[in-house]
């Protein structure tokens, strides 16, 4: 049996930099062949001294070990709190890859499954160790390896379980309604398979069955589980099910499942989550295309920082003491967040709070304001905060266009396979959850009622008599709060997104032409992500990579770090590397010129 461990990464990358090429995506295949595997991806090197610019330099080829062990992000703030703070998840660092299995009903079979289990490992760990030695000794002698494009067969839809300790089922995101009862006999194999790996002092981090991928997340009392053939890092995965983790605890506390738990090891978690397999639901529908969620940041509402300062001087509570946060939300995305002078927010927390909001329960509810108690995990896992909500504008009232819809999650799945063309239509989807209006979010911690929501009133008068709301109104309207490549004017480029680094801020321009179809967009986040994994090295790799570069048939993907941003660019597939180098060059310095308008900088505190 074996386990890796990654070592603690540096907060920048430094010289000398790597350019590495990621391994094929993969499509979903049965789920009957099981077996260990390690993943080797070529790599090649690029020498960088420059900080800001890209020098068009020559590729030395390489190749390295990429292994399954995530690590942490961690990089000063300046002692300073920041607007948003930049806590990654700190997941286990055990890794490992099961051989095949059976069904284990009784202590006979699991017992059969373990020395099953025992016997293979030790034989792959020796098998791995070979693998390593020798990829190290090859690294000068590589050729780098190109990433091929994948079909649309590569993206199935991902499957997603959660499960307690003692095997009980909580959630599935299939959408049948007896899914968990029809899961509830692969569930119980799931949890042996843990349980045999805690028994021996392990973590059981996924398996892989052909060109599928099942991660396992462990946050006892609850067990996650993702099943996904889209070829994804192993890190964005675990992301996934940390976020279902997180919305599970924004319902039901982490102290409350403790309690719970601890009196009554098989509790059915399902009667206290009833009604709120909604939440879960669409936290993976936001998952499947948020960057923003990917990279542990926010995306704020693109915008004049003038009319952006006055919004966040007419919403800074004056002697409000148990107001914690006001967030003024536009289109899904965050225009201002006003947070006490020694506090900041964690991103996860208000993309839970984002999730929350926009549910059709609160959009829709007739009367003007809604109050929801709810658990930020990061800010205090054990407690809740009241949030009040309030749409100032409608969709309607706004005016607003809404953005093409991506599909739902799940509604490619009939009975027996993915759905066809002519059925993708079926009307026993789940609506797909629209996130448009203006909303005012204030959090408090308790305090009256009363008073806060006259508070809240008081701000929305303002803002409309100020004409300030009317404004924003406008400019959404007439969609000068999105922008499109075009603008940049730079040839070739197709798509970019560009996190700040230091406010932990992403911005982005809207998808169009290529990947204005979903499935376009599904492979080219998913490049995003294999490039963003290994350039913070969040998979095992030797170490962080400064530039990674990927060309498939339909696209190259560059990927580049710095102290103060990271640049993900996709530009047409027929350029030379010194163009893609140019045009990410120029991209940062556009960000750069228009900063003030796509970031919120200098919110106000009290």
């Amino acid at each position: 049996m074996s386990s890796s461990r990654s070592p603690s990464r540096p907060p920048t990358p430094g010289p000398p930099s790597r350019l590495a090429v990621s391994a094929t995506l993969q499509s979903r295949p049965s789920l009957s062949n099981l077996k260990v595997t390690s993943f080797n991806a070529g790599h090649s090197t690029v020498a960088t001294d420059d900080e800001h610019d890209i020098p068009p330099v020559p590729i030395a080829p390489s190749m390295a070990l990429e292994s399954s062990s995530s690590s942490v992000v961690n990089f000063d703030m300046n002692n300073e709190p920041s607007i948003i703070k930049d806590v990654e998840d700190d997941s286990d660092n055990e890794d490992m890859a099961v051989p095949g299995l059976v069904p284990a009903t009784d202590e006979e079979s699991k017992k059969s499954l373990r020395d099953t289990l025992r016997r293979t490992l030790s034989h792959t760990a020796s098998a791995s160790e070979n693998s390593v030695s020798l990829a190290r000794r090859r690294i000068r002698k590589a050729t780098v390896t190109e990433l091929p494009s994948p079909e649309v067969s590569a993206f199935p839809p991902r499957d997603y379980f959660v499960l307690t300790d003692a095997g009980k089922p909580v959630y599935t995101s299939r959408p049948e309604e007896d899914a968990l009862d029809h899961f509830t006999g692969p569930m119980g194999v799931m949890q042996a398979l843990i349980s045999i790996f805690i028994d021996d002092g392990d973590k059981l981090r996924y398996v892989k069955s052909g060109k599928n991928r099942i991660t396992f997340l462990l946050r006892p009392p609850l067990y996650f589980v993702c099943s996904s053939a889209w070829g994804e890092p192993e890190s964005v995965a675990r992301a996934h099910l940390e976020y279902l983790h997180l919305q599970i605890l924004s319902i039901v506390t982490g102290e409350q499942l403790r309690r719970i738990f601890e009196k009554r090891s098989n509790f059915d978690l399902r009667r206290m989550l009833a009604g709120s397999e909604i939440f879960l639901t669409s936290i993976l529908q936001r998952l499947e295309f948020s960057l923003a969620m990917s990279t542990a940041s926010l995306q704020c509402l693109r915008m004049d920082p003038s009319a952006r300062r006055r919004l966040g001087e007419a919403m800074l509570p004056n002697k409000m003491k148990d107001i914690l946060y006001v967030i003024l939300v536009a289109q899904g995305r965050v225009i201002t967040l006003i947070r006490p002078k020694r506090h900041s927010l964690y991103p996860s927390d208000v993309h839970i709070l984002l999730n929350t909001i926009h549910q059709p329960s609160i959009m829709n509810n007739p009367a003007p304001s809604t109050w929801v108690p709810v658990c930020l995990p990061k800010f205090n896992p054990s407690g809740f905060v009241n949030a009040y909500i309030s749409f100032l504008r409608k969709e309607e009232e706004a005016g607003a266009i809404p953005p093409p819809a991506p599909l739902p999650l799940f509604n490619r799945w009939n009975s027996t396979d993915v759905m066809t063309a002519s059925n993708k239509s079926s009307t026993s989807t789940p609506p797909v959850q629209q996130e448009t209006g203006i909303a005012l979010v204030c959090v408090s911690a308790g305090g009256s009622f009363e008073t806060i929501r006259s508070w809240c009133d008081s701000i929305s008068q303002k803002l409309i008599h100020d004409g300030v709301l009317d404004t924003l109104a406008l400019n959404i309207r007439s969609g000068q709060t999105d922008y499109t490549v075009s603008e940049l004017g730079i040839p070739g480029l197709r798509h970019f997104f560009y996190k700040a680094r230091m406010q932990v801020q992403m911005t982005m321009p809207v998808f169009e032409d290529p990947y204005d179809e979903p499935e376009d967009r599904r492979r080219l986040i998913t490049l995003y992500q294999v490039i963003h994994d290994a350039i913070h090295a969040k998979s095992g790799q030797a170490e962080p990579l400064k530039l990674q570069y990927i060309r498939t048939e339909k696209e190259s993907v560059m990927g580049w770090i710095t102290q103060p941003f990271e640049l993900y660019i996709a530009i047409s597939p027929r350029l030379p590397k010194s163009a893609v180098v140019g045009a990410a060059n120029s991209v940062a310095r556009w960000v750069k010129k228009e900063e003030g308008r796509l970031f919120l900088k200098d919110a106000p505190v009290f």
